[in-house]
């Protein structure tokens, strides 16, 4: 097998850009390009007039266009129609100089990412509930999978996103900040945070049998194509079974996590009825095979089955399983801190929006550790800074981007949209 890690053949001259194009290519600005075009003369032929203020879009003023949205996360403001502010306190010259605020809001009404009249209706054959993103999840999840060769010890647990719009699939989850959302499980690496794959929920299977074997299906789906390579999968109590780490075993995977001890195939001997009360630190373990199963009081009791560290030594003031739940379950909370760093995208009442700023979002921050570890943590050339941070890679990607891309002038003023108390004028 080839180092853990980075596989790319980018050379040291690489810049922001080179790397969030690993990711992000230019095929699916091309792709974006193509349908916005599309949804646009969708638009005009469903309403039956013509749009005098649109145009077809090209992959230069696309790129631009995200490029500025990147902005929009480093220098927030309340609005969109704030960037192109007359103010000189509030406007960006920048953006002005970029495109106009009304293009940037046809931008925004036919951005597309699928064709819109071909999309089979729910009840049809091959109704597809991510249709309108598709195209997105294939690319980027080919492309997450293959720029980075994963690390001994990966993480799966779920992330939240805040929704505004109308999509049913939205989950309660007490243990994240953001406790109702759209739920994204994923796969990180442990030490770096970087993203694998993900899989976004849809909704409640239909059947009983279906939804309780719903965690071997996200599992299995998240590490397809590690078999055999002897990975350390860390979850959470929702997918953390007997029956399923025994399924990873024979797949050439080790898996620990918490733990519900009223599933099947946990030790009845470990049952809290049959432990009694413990004292703080006390633990007790049973072996089948290559699996451990533990019950000890932490802050409170915890059950736990592990299928490689074996039973506890003398002198672990906690189990091994938990030293090393705690150690390595965290390439989620990772992967959420650099990608919620300087995030975009505003609310509205598209649901897949929610999706493609995830997944560029996503992009920057895989992008952004490639680099890292890529160079070894020295910047890239023409950085005079101390330390290349993630905010030094988003402008600078953003700046990329754009590059020296100019929309056309004069076909409407720079301020068509511009902050107003009296008339709070927002854009779509």
């Amino acid at each position: 097998l080839p180092p853990i890690g980075p596989q790319h053949s980018l050379g040291d001259d690489a810049d922001t850009l080179d790397y969030f194009r690993l990711f992000f290519p230019d095929s699916l600005f091309e792709h974006m390009v193509e349908q916005t075009n599309n949804y646009a003369l969708y638009r005009q032929r469903r309403s039956g007039r013509s749009d005098a203020h649109w145009h077809p879009t090209d992959i230069r003023e696309m790129r631009a266009y995200v490029g500025l949205n990147i902005l929009m996360g480093i220098n927030q403001l309340p609005e969109y129609g704030m960037y192109w502010a007359s103010d000189i306190f509030i406007g960006n010259a920048g953006f002005k100089k970029t495109m106009t605020a009304r293009r940037f809001e046809k931008l925004n009404q036919n951005l597309h990412l699928c064709d819109r009249e071909s999309e089979p209706s729910k009840g049809e054959l091959g109704y597809d509930g991510l249709y309108k993103i598709r195209p997105l999840l294939d690319m980027v999840g080919s492309t997450m999978w293959d720029a980075y060769l994963p690390n001994r010890c990966l993480t799966i647990d779920e992330c939240a996103i805040a929704p505004k719009g109308r999509f049913s699939p939205t989950q309660y989850m007490p243990s994240k900040p953001l406790r109702k959302g759209l739920k994204v499980w994923m796969l990180c690496d442990s030490r770096s945070g970087y993203c694998h794959r993900t899989r976004i929920y849809v909704g409640k299977p239909s059947n009983d049998l279906a939804a309780a074997a719903l965690s071997h299906k996200v599992v299995t789906s998240l590490v397809r194509g590690l078999e055999g390579r002897h990975h350390h999968i860390f979850m959470d109590s929702f997918f953390t079974s007997v029956p399923l780490l025994q399924h990873l075993l024979h797949q050439g995977l080790y898996a620990c996590g918490p733990t519900n001890p009223c599933r099947r195939g946990y030790p009845e001997a470990l049952k809290p009825r049959n432990v009694g009360k413990l004292a703080p630190g006390e633990f007790y373990q049973c072996q089948h095979g290559n699996l451990v199963a533990t019950i000890t009081k932490d802050a409170k009791i915890v059950s736990c089955v592990d299928g490689d560290c074996g039973l506890a030594g003398l002198g672990i003031p906690r189990p091994l399983p938990l030293l090393l739940y705690q150690e390595n379950m965290r390439g989620v909370d990772l992967c959420d801190q650099l990608r919620e760093c300087y995030q975009f995208g505003r609310p509205c009442k598209k649901w897949w929006r929610y999706f493609l700023w995830f997944y560029v979002n996503l992009c920057i921050a895989n992008a952004y550790v490639v680099q890292r570890e890529s160079r070894g943590g020295s910047p890239p050339a023409g950085f005079n800074g101390k330390q290349f941070t993630q905010r030094h890679f988003r402008i600078r990607l953003a700046q990329q981007l754009i590059g020296d891309y100019q929309g056309a002038r004069g076909m409407e003023p720079c301020h068509f949209l511009y902050y107003d108390e009296q008339k709070k004028h927002f854009m779509d």
